[in-house]
């Protein structure tokens, strides 16, 4: 890709992002404005917005890339990540919008008048914020690196100053139109470039995806590893460059005999056209016959992952703080029914494009595999397919949606911790509360991707998620459909499904992967996480029946009734 047109791409949208975002600005003056668009959004505007905050990094680059690198059990991902929404529809959108909260830790006390579960619900949802607001910033720097060279942290930082600029210009208010104005951008990004991409496989020759051998060089490739790289070589391979491989300095010709090698930071590689490529340690070296067969990607007990995975995206969706956000701006419970209908639909065409751009990039972009940097593979393949300007421009486009993709997420995100951090922890009342708290909510994530290294994106996102649904996904489930739940059984659920789930994701991304026969069940947590949050939730409730709320059926009542009887509660602002 050439540095230009993605340098121009990436300044377009940053901009563009911010001239919509002053346009907010122009029409947000009050409390209400800012934290909540005044409950005034209509339903198409408020599902492109959704639609463009839900997006993410792990979306736009991370689901190809893991499709790229495990093959199709990966899609369960986008299929979670749209089914959460309907599993949303059903249980939580109505009741939530009608209790007349703001954030998740409103909901908690306007259920439970419990001081200790809104504290509890905060704690969660500002961590659970951050794990997802993480990625976001890490994929802004992979973006900016790929397309320029620069240092990491330099696209997560230029991220950071957008966002925090947009949010606390116009709040909410503000970011409804920055939003629903960057989800269309996205889809434009991703799907343009997907019709030249399959045109171009095709004037190759339409090359078979699959085969019984391991993914090859598609011409001499030389290949840079930016950081000290443990690989497996899936057979015999020559190579030209210089460097150390394997502790020994090289400065001309060698062979990578079959097996385990390692690489020191700067070393340069050129493999000739047909050489298998290795594979980093934490994707299975698979023949691409292997890799495009469900539950062939190398797990130990593949059932048990997918189901988990499942589990994760289909009830964590209705966990996320900023997703959970949006539905409070509707004027009513009707309205959040309709918005989340629209943004099936909105999800379900987006998530048509990333498997196109991880099948193709197995045969174009394959070095992708060796160094571990799988999630570039939506950046590299348009100028790698197609050469040329038209080739830069594509890539330019893709450069810009994949940055729109963090923008918009990490301002959702944002705002929602803003208002967590504003109201619930350091109790700043107002606008100037709301902007301080702004501030203080990106430090967190922005120092911590200098601590984290280079973590794949969907994998921080896929943690975000199964915490979300150990945690606050029981809360609201039970909370709305259940009054025999108690403030302790609230507390207790909470914490025996979601810190659990939390150190086995954190253990995982901490070891790096692992050959153990219990590495699946840390990897992927959500299968025995959820149901214990559930379990302990109800059952602790049971054993504490003179905990149960005063006046819990007056609120279930509210919760359920159609706003036309009058019952609908008096907005928490």
């Amino acid at each position: 890709m050439s540095s230009g047109y993605g340098i121009v791409a990436v300044l377009v949208v940053a901009v563009g992002t911010m001239l919509v975002g002053t346009y907010g600005l122009r029409i947000s003056r009050t409390t209400s404005d800012f934290f909540v668009a005044s409950r005034t959004v209509s339903p198409w505007w408020n599902a492109s917005a959704i639609g463009g905050e839900y997006l993410s990094a792990a979306s736009f680059v991370g689901i190809a890339g893991l499709i790229f690198a495990h093959g199709p059990d990966m899609l369960w991902f986008p299929v979670g990540y749209t089914a959460g929404y309907l599993v949303l529809l059903a249980l939580v959108a109505a009741p939530l919008r009608r209790s007349g909260a703001y954030t998740l830790p409103d909901f908690a006390e306007a259920r439970f008048a419990s001081p200790a579960v809104r504290a509890v619900a905060s704690g969660f949802a500002l961590g659970i914020g951050w794990l997802y607001l993480l990625p976001q910033l890490q994929g802004a720097g992979l973006t900016l690196n790929t397309v320029t060279g620069a240092p990491d942290w330099v696209g997560a930082l230029v991220v950071a100053v957008v966002v925090t600029t947009n949010v606390i210009s116009g709040g909410m208010r503000s970011i409804t139109f920055v939003q629903a104005f960057q989800y269309w951008l996205k889809l434009t990004a991703i799907a343009v470039p997907v019709v030249f991409l399959v045109i171009a496989w095709h004037a190759h020759g339409a090359r078979d995806l699959t085969g019984p051998g391991f993914p090859e060089f598609p011409k001499q490739t030389t290949v840079t590893f930016d950081s000290d790289t443990a690989f497996d070589a899936p057979e015999s391979t020559v190579y030209s460059g210089t460097g150390r491989v394997d502790g020994h300095r090289v400065d001309g010709g060698g062979e990578l005999t079959a097996g385990r090698h390692t690489v020191a930071a700067g070393t340069r590689l050129t493999f000739p056209e047909g050489a298998a490529v290795p594979h980093v340690l934490s994707i299975p070296s698979n023949t691409d016959d292997v890799w495009a067969l469900p539950m062939r990607g190398g797990e130990r007990f593949p059932l048990y992952a997918v189901y988990s995975l499942i589990i994760a995206t289909f009830l964590g969706t209705m966990g996320l703080p900023h997703v959970i956000v949006r539905f409070y701006t509707n004027p009513n419970g009707r309205a959040a029914r309709r918005t989340t209908l629209i943004v099936l639909g909105l999800l379900g065409v987006f998530y048509l494009m990333p498997p196109i751009y991880g099948a193709l990039g197995r045969l174009y972009t394959p070095e992708l595999l060796m160094t571990g940097d799988t999630d570039a593979v939506v950046l590299v393949l348009p100028s790698r397919m197609i050469d040329g300007l038209g080739g830069q421009l594509l890539g330019a486009l893709v450069a810009g949606g994949a940055f729109a993709a963090f923008l918009s997420t990490s301002s959702g995100l944002m705002v929602s911790l803003a208002g967590v951090l504003s109201r619930d922890v350091l109790r700043w009342r107002g606008v100037r509360g709301f902007r301080m708290s702004t501030v203080l909510a990106v430090l967190v994530p922005l120092g911590m991707t200098w601590l984290v290294g280079k973590v794949p994106v969907a994998d921080m996102v896929g943690l975000a998620f199964a915490v979300a649904a150990s945690s606050l996904c029981p809360l609201l489930v039970l909370g709305i459909w259940s009054t025999r739940i108690t403030t302790v059984g609230a507390v207790a659920g909470m914490v025996a499904g979601g810190l659990p789930a939390l150190v086995a994701g954190l253990v995982t991304i901490s070891s790096r992967g692992g050959g153990a026969w219990y590495h699946v069940f840390l990897a992927r947590p959500a299968a025995w996480t959820v149901p214990l949050g559930f379990v302990v939730m109800y059952a602790v409730s049971l054993l504490t029946p003179r905990r149960v709320p005063p006046g819990v059926n007056h609120v279930m009542v509210r919760l359920h009734a159609p706003e036309n009887l009058g019952l609908r509660s008096q907005d928490r602002l």
